[in-house]
């Protein structure tokens, strides 16, 4: 790329190329299908803490027992001719509690030359030279004879022989702790119950010739699992709502309005907040005018345009990105995504388009009606490098752009260190050539605009902004923001995506920017220490560089416009942590210790937390 340095843009891209490389091990199409069938079966299941059984483990088994076919295969491979040639072997991890339910399926390849097979559960160290069932703490459906064994050599009556070509589930509930059987996608009546938690899916073979393929998730079940456990999941939501609130529905009923009225307030939804407060009789601990500040920073936030909401942060709120380099380090970062995404108002302007403008263009997936940009707002990057609080000093080049109508000046900012790699400017007629391009491929996309969901409040309830004494900012700034603000709408018309939008000066300035960006993490990590989220962060930005369409890359998920939400919310907390006013509100504290709750049911193995998420309720 013209007017930089090749070392740096192969230094840039070669952290990318190999982090990307990592990432893609993970994209093997039945891996992703498994986990997808997990997440939708056990969404509470967090396999960080509690792993899911996927396979056979090829340790805790017995000698007789074969492994084949990523140890989803079993067979039989002893002498078989007393019940103490018997085996079995465990699944790699116990069901966790957080599954609820669970369930696998049996597919009998083979019988085999008896049929003396067992399918069931076993607690871990229960002995592997018998079949499941015959011993304490295992329990097994035994095919020769269909009978059902609960820790003990002496069956009982349960349900059909099974043979070559059937297929036999085995679900465990840990609501109410018990266990049922299926054969062909039919249920065989319930066959345990008080069962112990931690069980392990076990199998055991007594005889040559008997083979049985696992199916945990692997393909979908022949029974309906799902079916059942929708009807598990409207059990436990009925019990929840059935919750008497006995004499004290009145004192529950303000608290809870006062939850609600904390959350818009803390979101920036002003003229709901407002109207909430006058039906409910709730006050703000926080005046309108103030909140306003933050609901515009947010909207530059969630619009993409991380340069603008940087600068408004800094003039609203002077020092506060300073004494916090980690924060700030998180939003430059961010602002390279939306670099490389095209919506960031610098490379939008480096473009040839005027921020103003309202349409969309190749290499943004939405484009937003950007108002007008201050003069200064791309020079805030040498800020990070000069946190006083930090003792990091800045020594690197920094970079403003004057936008206006499409012509572009750029400024350097010439530092200490005497940057040798200055950004190359493309020339009027270039600039000219590039923009007519562009306008051209933008005319030929539809338009399908909606409005934001943040909300737009034009103050007519009589509030003097000038008497609040939490603005720590120009209330005049804001008002006159608003006055230059259209509309910031999402263009939903996935339009063909480019690089920075396609423009030579834009990937420039976002090359130049990553060297700034890798400078700094080097300056914080020799002043404050080591960073492993900040160092992952760096990486996965510029592991999108490693691929020719970033967007459909396994990091591609960085350039989603939900993942701005994060950011904002961090912002959002730090400005009010800064006034002394409440980083969370409360709604989202008493989500989170529900949350917490259902984690703890988990560990103690009380599975109707599968089916008592917040999430469910909230959405």
């Amino acid at each position: 790329m013209a007017g930089l340095s090749v070392s740096a843009v192969v230094a840039v891209t070669a952290t990318a190329t190999a982090t990307a490389a990592h990432g893609e091990a993970a994209f093997n199409p039945q891996e992703k299908e498994l986990a997808d069938r997990f997440r939708r079966l056990y969404p509470a299941v967090d396999e960080r803490e509690t792993p899911l059984p996927r396979c056979w483990s090829p340790k805790d088994k017995y000698s007789y027992i074969g492994l084949s076919q990523n140890n989803l295969r079993v067979h039989y491979k002893g002498h078989g001719k007393t019940p103490k040639d018997a085996a079995s072997v465990r699944a790699t991890f116990p069901i966790p509690a957080a599954c609820g339910i669970y369930y696998f399926e049996a597919k009998i390849v083979s019988k085999g030359r008896d049929g003396y097979m067992g399918i069931g559960l076993s607690a871990q160290g229960v002995n592997m030279n018998r079949l499941p069932g015959w011993d304490k703490h295992s329990y097994g459906y035994h095919g020769d004879d269909g009978h059902s064994f609960c820790s003990s050599g002496t069956g009982q009556p349960y349900g059909p022989t099974f043979t070559t070509g059937d297929v036999i589930g085995c679900c465990v509930n840990m609501i109410n702790n018990t266990c049922f059987y299926t054969k062909n996608g039919h249920s065989l009546g319930i066959a345990f119950t008080d069962l112990p938690p931690n069980l392990y899916p076990t199998v055991g073979l007594q005889t040559p010739g008997e083979v049985i393929d696992a199916n945990f998730g692997q393909h979908p079940f022949v029974f309906d699992i799902e079916d059942y456990m929708r009807e598990w999941r409207t059990k436990t939501q009925t019990q929840i709502e059935r919750f008497p609130a006995g004499d004290r529905e009145g004192e529950w009923q303000t608290m809870i309005q006062k939850m609600v009225s904390t959350y818009l307030v803390h979101h920036g939804y002003c003229a709901t907040a407002e109207a909430f407060a006058r039906s409910t009789g709730q006050a703000f601990q926080e005046e309108l005018a103030s909140i306003k500040n933050r609901q515009r920073i947010q909207k530059l936030v969630l619009a993409g345009r991380m340069g603008e909401a940087i600068e408004t942060t800094q003039q609203l709120y002077p020092g506060l990105l300073e004494r916090k380099s980690n924060l700030l380090f998180m939003l430059k970062v961010r602002q390279f995504i939306e670099m490389v995404n095209g919506t960031d108002s610098e490379v939008r302007c480096l473009g040839g388009r005027s921020p103003k403008s309202q349409d969309s263009y190749p290499g943004s997936p939405r484009a937003f009606n950007s108002p007008g940009m201050s003069p200064s707002h791309g020079s805030n990057i040498h800020t990070l490098a000069a946190c006083k609080g930090n003792g990091a000093h800045s020594h690197f080049t920094g970079y403003e752009n004057n936008c206006s109508n499409g012509i572009i000046s750029n400024k350097g900012h010439q530092s200490s260190s005497h940057n040798k790699h200055p950004v190359s400017c493309l020339s009027t007629p270039e600039l000219n050539s590039i923009n007519a391009t562009r306008s051209q491929q933008s005319n030929s996309c539809s338009k399908d605009n909606n409005d934001m969901d943040m909300e737009t409040e034009h103050y007519t309830n009589g509030v003097d902004a000038s008497s609040n004494g939490f603005l720590n900012g120009s209330v005049k700034r804001v008002h006159d923001m608003d006055e230059n603000d259209a509309e910031m709408e999402i263009d939903l018309t996935q339009s063909r995506r480019q690089l920075c939008g396609g423009s030579q000066a834009a990937i420039e300035r976002m090359i130049h920017f990553g060297r700034e960006l890798q400078t700094v993490s080097e300056q914080l990590r020799r002043e404050c220490g080591k960073n492993t989220l900040n160092k992952k962060m760096l990486q996965d930005a510029f592991s999108l560089l490693a691929y020719s369409d970033p967007w459909n890359s396994p990091v591609g998920y960085q350039l989603d416009v939900v993942q701005r939400e994060p950011v904002c919310s961090a912002l959002n907390s730090a400005i009010l942590e800064s006034h002394n006013l409440p980083k969370q509100p409360p709604l989202a504290l008493a989500i989170g210790q529900a949350s917490k709750c259902l984690e703890l049911m988990a560990r103690l193995g009380i599975g109707s937390c599968a089916f008592a998420t917040a999430e469910e309720y909230l959405h």
